[in-house]
């Protein structure tokens, strides 16, 4: 019976047979071993709009005003691995160029617009010629984009708009637990790979359902597509359309290393539950917030975050929605806005006793939920708090959850990415 490769060992030797080396130059060895020669150089890549977090441990459990979950949620004493995370929480603007690209990508398609294969090159999909240009003025090029606009009936003051419910993106991902079970390594490499198409568009209308006794219909016809708010931190996106922006992300970045024959960098992706305290505590541990703590003003008397002060005084600390994704002070790791403005999405699923059995190095608690488990199997993490919530919630150390598949007007994220390597002192 022929055996298939598991996909952790595929994974190794598309590197291996990807790094150009071939069986000339042998005897440059000498009979020594001295490791594959002409290997690519290799330097850390700061992404742009990235900090450094080094690793380091942290004190995880509740805080001294969370007495209930005490009970469930003990301290315990864990190890992060360094990594790089977004300085702010992704703007308006930054998501909306992943809107862009899927509207010209379907727009490419619709068009025939294709690289021309070249002679032995072979294929499974056709690649898209981003070079060729797409003529939005042309009658004919109008024409055949119509299925991507919305139908006259539909319009909004007549003015002719993208059906925001066909940009939808197909991103792939590995169920890496999966194949590294024993029983399943004489499975094949498909098996292993998700492949789900996803609406992208943020639900602006979040605004409104999240507050029915509110008026909110102006941040629901612009918040997300006027320029007053392009630096304001998107919201109205799922936990999934999160996970996609993050894929795209990587495929955006390596595709253009690629082209350039530099070396592919590892995935953005959402952060852990911990990875996010332990950035959000920016080096002081068991401090409450982001700044140290205990109070939520400064020396001057000037609120230090976003969020509900009192009773319902939104204003009070300059804001009365969200605010720019670098309004106040960063934290000592250099990060912006790690209590209020917006709570955010992190990967890990949400256990109220999860604390008891997580890991001790790099924790993570994942289940990836089917359409069919119940909603509780959908809960997923969220941290920081809102510009809607009272001081406990944007305390480094309060946890919350939303489900996977909702979008709320007070919940955004930010990316981030495994450092490669012990310490950034090593290069």
């Amino acid at each position: 019976m022929k055996r298939n490769l598991p996909l952790l060992t595929f994974a190794c030797v598309a590197i291996i047979f990807g790094s150009g080396c071939s069986s000339s130059g042998w005897g440059d060895y000498r009979g020594q071993l001295l490791g594959m020669q002409d290997r690519p150089e290799w330097e850390p890549v700061n992404p742009f709009g990235m900090v450094y977090i080094p690793s380091g441990t942290l004190h995880i459990g509740p805080s001294d005003q969370d007495v209930n979950n005490s009970l469930w949620q003990r301290t315990k004493s864990i190890s992060i691995q360094g990594f790089y995370m977004d300085d702010a929480e992704i703007t308006n603007n930054e998501y909306r160029q992943f809107v862009f690209w899927v509207k010209d990508s379907i727009s490419h398609v619709l068009l025939d617009h294709y690289q021309e294969e070249e002679e032995g090159q072979e294929t499974e999909v056709p690649l898209l010629d981003w070079d060729e240009e797409i003529d939005w003025d042309d009658e004919e090029t109008r024409s055949r984009l119509e299925e991507l606009y919305l139908p006259a009936s539909e319009t909004y003051y007549g003015i002719k708009a993208v059906d925001t419910r066909q940009l939808i993106y197909n991103y792939r991902w590995a169920k890496w637990k999966e194949a590294a079970s024993k029983s399943n390594r004489d499975k094949n490499i498909a098996d292993f790979i998700v492949e789900e198409p996803v609406m992208i568009y943020p639900d602006t209308l979040t605004w409104v359902h999240d507050y029915t006794y509110s008026y909110n219909e102006p941040m629901t016809r612009q918040y997300f597509s006027h320029p007053s708010f392009d630096d304001y931190p998107v919201v109205g996106v799922s936990w999934k359309q999160a996970n996609a922006f993050c894929t795209w992300r990587s495929d955006f970045w390596n595709d253009w290393r690629r082209q350039h024959d530099e070396v592919q960098v590892d995935d953005f992706r959402l952060p852990t539950e911990h990875e996010w305290e332990y950035a959000a505590r920016g080096g002081r541990d068991q401090a409450p917030y982001p700044w140290g703590g205990p109070y939520v003003r400064n020396t001057k008397g000037c609120y230090l975050a976003n969020f509900k002060p009192g009773r319902g005084a939104y204003p009070e600390d300059g804001g009365y929605y969200t605010v720019k994704v670098y309004s106040y002070a960063p934290n000592d790791f250099g990060v912006y806005n790690m209590a209020g403005n917006v709570s955010e999405w992190t990967s890990t699923a949400f256990s109220e006793n999860s604390y008891s059995f997580i890991h001790d190095e790099n924790p993570d608690y994942r289940y990836d939920a089917e359409e069919s488990d119940p909603p509780a199997l959908k809960r997923k993490v969220i941290r920081g708090g809102s510009w809607k919530d009272i001081s406990y919630y944007i305390q480094t150390g309060s946890r919350h959850w939303e489900f996977q598949d909702t979008a709320k007007c007070y919940v955004g994220f930010r990316c981030c990415m495994t450092f490669l390597g012990r310490s950034m002192s090593d290069f």
